[in-house]
């Protein structure tokens, strides 16, 4: 064989399909939440207070770290001399405690929960006022789960996490209970719960509208119609993202061999993948584009790469801001970074 036969040989890239989730990536909500957080910084200027993570993404907390926010977890963080700054709630959500608190305090909050757990909250108090006890389906320690049960008093929300829960929980009144869920969660595993419950509790009430939210739904969907037959499953998301987590085991069920979670390009195993031909690709609802697009860079790099975009479902939701910063504008770069697919760092 000739030298330059070899050298053809050794550069030569394996081909590699991959398979691109739409819908993927940033929700209605988080994109809201990202906003708020901009405008505020544009029209009052740094520092802007977060309480807790905007949304579960380092890279995004660490862009609009670099914009002028100050990320905290509780209200007492900000130094008195700030006290006039606006600290901002995250898309999660938080108990009635915090926005009361912030009054005590006379800080000028902008509360960021996403409408949709909102929704949620507005369900849980609605059984509450029909005099249910009310089952909440979740993860205990979530801010999501913390702020939902933080709406109502104390013992008024059990929270059921898996079927064990179901088994131990007497309640007062049988029939007198009513469920709500966290927005993130697995669609079937809380079908199975569900049915659990309403097998013990025949009389549970179910909320007005499902709780779980239509970007969870969409994004498991795509991933359960792309996973079969895939060799290394990726979703771009944070190890603490609910939604995230979530899809990695929707892809072991539906069929890819390796389902693995990621934040950025660097986190790739590839001593680990072994042969790949074909690769499934998604993002949680709180990951930006611009990393699945370095994911898909660096596969590029080893790979002779076709991508196939897989279009399961078409999401047109905007969630509008609060009126109080609707006369700020963005530029072209602020709204790259909203949405994700631009850097501020």
């Amino acid at each position: 064989m000739s030298a330059a036969m070899l050298t053809r040989a050794d550069t030569s890239k394996p081909p590699l399909t991959i398979r691109l989730c739409q819908p993927r990536g940033f929700c209605a909500g988080v994109d809201r939440a990202i906003q708020i957080v901009v405008l505020a910084l544009k029209k009052y200027g740094a520092p802007v207070y977060v309480r807790h993570e905007i949304v579960h993404n380092r890279y995004v907390v660490e862009g609009l770290q670099t914009l002028g926010a100050v990320f905290i977890e509780e209200l007492h963080e900000i130094p008195p001399e700030h006290r006039q700054s606006p600290v901002v709630f995250s898309a999660h959500g938080v108990p009635k405690s915090v926005p009361a608190d912030a009054v005590a305090r006379n800080l000028f909050y902008l509360d960021a929960t996403c409408p949709l757990v909102s929704k949620v909250h507005k369900q849980a108090m609605r059984h509450q006022r029909q005099g249910r006890h009310v089952l909440l389906v979740g993860h205990a320690g979530h801010p999501e789960v913390i702020g939902t049960m933080g709406q109502l008093p104390e013992g008024a929300v059990t929270l059921i996490e898996t079927e064990a829960d179901i088994a131990r929980f007497e309640p007062d009144d049988p029939q007198s209970l009513g469920f709500v869920t966290q927005t993130t969660l697995s669609v079937e595993d809380t079908a199975g719960l569900l049915r659990a419950l309403m097998e013990k509790f025949p009389a549970l009430q179910a909320p007005a509208a499902e709780s779980i939210c239509y970007a969870t739904t969409n994004r498991q969907e795509a991933v359960k119609e792309t996973a079969p037959g895939a060799d290394l499953y990726l979703v771009v998301g944070a190890p603490n993202s609910s939604n995230s987590r979530r899809l990695v085991e929707v892809a072991e069920r539906a069929g890819a061999r390796m389902s693995l979670l990621v934040q950025r390009a660097g986190e790739i195993p590839w001593d680990e993948i072994g042969t790949i031909a074909t690769l499934g690709l998604s993002a949680g609802a709180s990951a930006p584009e611009i990393i699945v697009d370095e994911i898909i860079d660096a596969f590029r790099e080893r790979f002779e790469v076709s991508v196939e975009l897989a279009v399961t479902a078409t999401e047109l939701e905007n969630f509008p801001v609060m009126r109080a910063l609707r006369d700020v504008e963005l530029t072209a770069d602020d709204m790259a970074f909203v949405n994700g697919k631009g850097r501020s760092h």
